[in-house]
């Protein structure tokens, strides 16, 4: 026999990193069906026996305020696991037994492993796991997750006490007084007779949640033609609660466990070997970290810094990546005669990949930094310093995080920075939070803002500033607007913990990291694969016509016959530019880009910028190099832009103003498709496609307002 374990928590306490230590390597991460929150599985053999344990997202309560709580409390009731592993926070042992306690109210077997036990000691303290057992009438466990100290003995105590249980639930009753007690006894009758959710969870506790105001109770027991009587007991009790205690059922029912807590906690579980009014080693650090003024400036130079040594540390095995496709590209170039299967192979795909993986090694340096944050627990700082200047702007503290690894200090990712947005409880904020991250600068955003700094501006760091103060400008106003319109709704409380910090594990920084590099690496690799072939066709196909081809031919020829060495070497690389940009405009991409060209002008973009912009709706990285080549001076490295820059500066149709509108085009503009592809898994399709359109609209309205009242008004 399998036994299923749910390993369930409060978010910060430990679950996952004693999730990690469960079951190493063999684990099985995907998404619950309908949703975007992660699900993880893992094996582990138990007295000889395989046992299946699922991480739980981390949740508060079993009310499904949020999708993690939805999740969490649907695997419990319709999957029905034979044990529930509850992780706690012993440094905080009341608020953690507040979850412990609607396990035990729903009745299905719990075991409780009281985490952080050398934290409780270095408070001076002592926890009675054996009074807090006989007290709840469930077994205890000391364990250290990070260290996998007790690990052993709650897997065997969980095998046990499973197959002691032997699947019968047996839920704890609380009283929460004469009044409510009368009306969930009366409401658990009526649910009995009408057999809601039957053989799913007791009567008593589907009562409670309708007292709580549970929307997917509420909604099911519509959907069976019994929520009317329920809705008529619940709103009469209510109205009596608000009369009598001025508050609602929903508040009488926490105060009612937490005293129930109470109650259990102060009969000897908990020891005290030092002052009350000790301060504890967390709080000495947040009145420096969390500081009303330094805590904020600090907070930037710790951002900084962990940018500073993604690219510092990522440079050297980022050189590496690209060393090795370009040796790999050259090869592969000797091997195989000139002619199309060349280029696609070389051009497109070598070069389309060697472009995304160059990026891996910052990505997993980035991860690695981000993980140390969220694990220690500084991230949950961050977002309540923010959470004031998020609120104003219908955000939340917590969308600081998506924001700045989108690139709010330049160089992050988009696709990572909707990613982070998960973490969200309210789905509204974080569909603001998703379509608003891509305003930052991205990396790949960064080589054109260097290419423009350095061809119309004297300063490129003021420029490269004002490009990134405008992004966050622009995500603050487009989501204020969002949150206004078609986002409308309240603003979710914030209401996050502040976690004691903590030394992350080794093994829990690896794993975290490797799983979201290896998605980055799947979704990322894989579609910017195809867009680069695609891009490839687009500016090498229908090809000049054989007359055209012939011309340039002959030019050739007749230079040969005038020049030689070096000048001649010039005059043919001159005439095979030129053929170039004959090809390009001739081909599929030059044909759209001149299409646009009486709309663009608008904003000073002629066809050559718009192909250049048309394959960064695929992926900005392309933007400098399209240009390049439109420009017909062969492929242009980023990082080698120089002879661009100076084009650019020289051409009659550029100036300052077509600079500044085009940086905000591609600040502001359509995410790529990969981040695409993301938005549409992390909302839905029709939000993604809403980013495309919204945001490019957005910007193009900036941009030729800028280039239009710029040349007509200050030049």
């Amino acid at each position: 026999m399998t036994i299923t374990a749910a390993l369930a928590g409060n978010p910060n306490a430990g679950k996952t990193t004693m999730f990690n230590s469960m079951t190493g390597a063999k684990q099985r991460v995907g998404n619950y069906p309908g949703v975007t929150v992660e699900k993880r599985e893992g094996t582990v053999t138990v007295n000889d026996n395989p046992m299946n344990i699922v991480d739980l997202p981390g949740t508060y309560s079993l009310t499904a305020y949020s999708p993690e709580e939805l999740v969490a409390r649907d695997f419990l009731i319709k999957e029905r696991p034979h044990i529930v592993m509850n992780v706690l926070d012993a440094t905080s042992l009341e608020r953690n037994l507040y979850l412990a306690v609607q396990l035990m109210e729903l009745g299905i077997p719990t075991i409780l492993a009281l985490n952080m036990m050398d934290a409780v000691k270095k408070q001076g303290k002592e926890i009675d796991r054996k009074k807090l057992s006989e007290l709840l009438n469930v077994p205890v466990i000391e364990t250290i997750a990070r260290s996998g100290k007790g690990k052993k003995e709650l897997l065997n105590e969980a095998y046990n006490y499973a197959k002691e249980k032997d699947g019968a639930w047996e839920p704890l009753h609380i009283s929460y007084g004469s009044d409510l007690d009368e009306a969930i006894d009366e409401m658990t009758e009526f649910i009995v007779e009408s057999g809601l959710l039957k053989n799913q969870c007791p009567a008593r506790w589907v009562a409670i949640k309708f007292l709580e105001e549970d929307e997917q109770i509420i909604d099911l027991a519509m959907e069976n033609g019994v929520g009317n009587k329920l809705t008529e007991i619940s709103d009469k009790v209510s109205k009596h609660c608000y009369d009598t205690f001025k508050t609602y059922p929903e508040a009488l029912i926490a105060d009612y466990r937490y005293g129930y807590i109470a109650s259990v906690v102060k009969q000897g579980v908990i020891k005290s070997n030092t002052p009350e009014n000790r301060i504890e080693f967390s709080d000495k650090i947040d009145k420096v970290l969390t500081h009303r003024f330094a805590g904020p400036v600090l907070m930037l130079a710790i951002l900084y810094s962990m940018f500073y040594l993604t690219f510092s540390l990522g440079e050297i095995p980022m050189g590496w990546l690209e060393s090795f496709f370009e040796w790999f590209a050259v090869t592969i170039g000797n091997i195989l005669p000139d002619g199309l299967v060349k280029s696609l192979i070389v051009d497109g795909i070598i070069g389309g990949v060697g472009g995304v993986l160059g990026f891996v090694p910052l990505i997993i340096v980035m991860f690695s930094m981000i993980t140390f944050l969220e694990d220690s627990g500084y991230m949950a700082r961050m977002a309540y310093m923010l959470d004031r200047v998020m609120r104003t702007f219908g955000l939340h503290g917590s969308s600081v995080m998506p924001f700045i690894v989108s690139g709010g200090i330049p160089g992050g990712c988009a696709v990572p920075g909707v990613m982070a947005a998960r973490t969200l409880r309210s789905e509204k904020e974080k569909l603001a939070t998703i379509l608003t991250a891509p305003f930052m600068s991205c990396g790949a955003k960064v080589p054109v803002v260097i290419l423009l700094a350095a061809a119309f501006f004297d300063n490129s760091a003021i420029v490269m500033f004002w490009t990134t103060l405008g992004g966050w400008v622009a995500a603050f106003i487009v989501a204020r607007i969002l949150r206004s319109t078609i986002i409308r709704g309240e603003a979710t409380p914030f209401v996050m913990e502040l976690p004691p910090y903590r030394m992350p594990t080794l093994l829990g920084v690896f794993i975290h990291t490797w799983e979201r590099a290896w998605q980055y690496i799947k979704k990322a690799g894989t579609v910017i694969l195809a867009i680069s072939v695609i891009i490839w066709a687009a500016m090498t196909f229908p090809g000049l016509p054989q007359d055209d081809i012939k011309s340039f031919e002959d030019q050739r020829v007749t230079l040969k016959l005038s020049y030689q060495g070096k000048i001649l070497d010039e005059k043919i690389l001159e005439i095979n530019n030129l053929e170039n940009q004959a090809a390009l405009r001739y081909s599929i991409a030059g044909k759209i880009g001149s299409s646009f060209e009486p709309l663009t002008k608008l904003a000073g973009f002629d066809w050559r910028t718009n192909i250049a912009l048309l394959g960064g709706f695929a992926a900005k990285e392309v933007i400098v190099s399209s240009l390049g080549t439109s420009y017909a001076i062969g492929e242009v490295d980023a990082e080698e832009s120089s002879g661009l820059s100076m084009k650019l500066k020289n051409d009659p149709s550029w100036n300052k103003f077509t600079a500044i509108a085009l940086l905000i085009f591609v600040l502001l503009y359509a995410p790529c498709f990969v981040t695409v592809v993301v938005m549409a898994k992390e909302a839905s399709w029709k939000w993604a496609l809403f980013s495309i359109v919204f945001n490019t609209t957005f910007a193009f309205t900036i941009s030729a307002s800028v280039y239009q009242i710029g040349t007509k008004f200050l030049m």
